[in-house]
């Protein structure tokens, strides 16, 4: 029988193991820690809404057939011409590859704003951020330096507002612990495009703003990063604005081992895919979640979000064994269930299904969509056991 190997426990990494899992199909999945994390509620974890121990789930909760192999190493190459995947402790050869390694930060050529921000990129980086943004308020308290209540948001998309409003419920209550007034906050979130969330309807940004601003945030368009220094963003115009936290959100790409291995990929980095999530240049290799350069049938490419990820993993495994077993393989055709944005627990806005919803409803929409996916990813076990502390509103 063909070797399978998956390379990356994201979205679409987990729901093609799941698949296979499920099917009792043997395969290797290389990861570099032993736990799936939860990446479009890293908000949470950063902005302390819970620890970070809510937004990972052990894969071996997930994969329970003897078929199903880990391997915890980091992956640094693939070598095609030998069909070997490259980590820090060795090679894994493979017969099928499924990639799906994810994403980086993009920092678009800013000087100095790699080495003088934060960014979420994962579990660690999360509660790394919770961490820093603590002790940077409990700095105020020893030297009452406001630098230290500063926080800048580089980036006014999903990412960056989703924190935002994290950090404008769970501030208040940090500075109530610390005697520290909330009027001294200055959260802002700074974007260089004329508008917020371009994902989202036009007619329902002005809620965002409403909300944000009346909570105590600043919302800043049309302002352009130009360079960071240790502590200071500097903007267009000469001004600077001193932070004691600075948190990049401003956009992805995808991993540059695809561009180290030689595929095709587009100015993110992303490798090109037919319509059965096939390498263009491999076909033996099928690429999945953010990773992937996919287009539909009027050459328009897929947006790189979670749902699509969670759609391209088990297609991808589905169409590996169509083809050990001389069936025709099926084409990538996803459902789009919308798009949600949180501003905090108990309020969202968004769309469910093409239908825009705000408010609480927005917020229970979310929630929803967090449950779907559990259950998906290992049934009534795992959305129960786990669904507990992943919802809370």
């Amino acid at each position: 029988m063909s070797k399978i190997v998956i390379v990356g426990a994201g979205y679409a990494g987990m729901m093609a193991a799941a698949h296979l899992d499920n099917a009792g199909v043997p395969f290797t999945i290389v990861n570099n820690h032993d736990y799936h994390h939860l990446t479009i509620l890293l908000h949470e974890a950063a902005g302390g809404r819970g620890p970070g121990s809510n937004y990972s789930i052990p894969i071996k909760e997930v994969l329970t057939k003897d078929t199903s192999e880990l391997v915890v190493d980091e992956v640094v190459g693939i070598d095609r011409e030998k069909k070997v995947v490259k980590t820090k402790n060795g090679e894994q050869p493979y017969d099928y590859l499924i990639y799906s390694l994810g994403w980086i930060s993009e920092y678009f050529g800013i000087k100095g704003l790699k080495e003088n921000s934060l960014s979420i990129t994962n579990l660690d980086t999360a509660v790394e951020i919770h961490e820093h943004i603590e002790n940077e308020f409990k700095k105020y308290t020893e030297d009452h330096d406001k630098r230290h209540l500063r926080i800048a948001l580089g980036g006014a998309g999903l990412t960056g507002i989703e924190l935002m409003g994290e950090l404008l419920e769970y501030l208040p209550k940090l500075c109530q612990s610390l005697n520290i007034p909330f009027s001294d906050v200055d959260i802002q979130c700074i974007e260089a495009m004329p508008t917020i969330l371009p994902m989202v309807a036009e007619h329902l940004r002005p809620y965002v703003v409403e909300t944000v601003t009346k909570k105590g945030g600043k919302l800043r368009t049309n302002t352009k990063i130009m360079e960071v220094t240790p502590g200071v963003v500097h903007l267009d115009g000469g001004e600077t604005f001193e932070a004691g936290t600075i948190v990049w959100t401003g956009g992805v790409r995808a991993n540059p081992l695809l561009t180290e291995a030689g595929f095709t990929v587009d100015r993110r980095g992303r490798a090109k895919v037919n319509s059965f999530m096939q390498s263009v240049d491999d076909d033996h290799i099928f690429i999945a979640g953010d990773s992937a350069w996919a287009e539909n049938a009027e050459g328009k490419p897929y947006p790189p979000t979670a749902q699509n990820a969670e759609q391209m993993g088990p297609l991808a495994a589905k169409n590996i064994v169509a083809l050990q077993n001389g069936k025709p393989m099926t084409e990538f055709n996803p459902s789009d269930m919308g798009t949600l944005c949180s501003l905090g627990a108990n309020v969202g806005v968004g769309d469910a299904f093409g239908i825009p919803i705000k408010g609480v409803a927005a917020a229970l929409a979310k929630e929803g969509s967090k449950a779907l996916y559990l259950y998906n990813l290992g049934g009534l076990r795992l959305a129960g056991n786990r669904g507990k502390t992943v919802m809370k509103i």
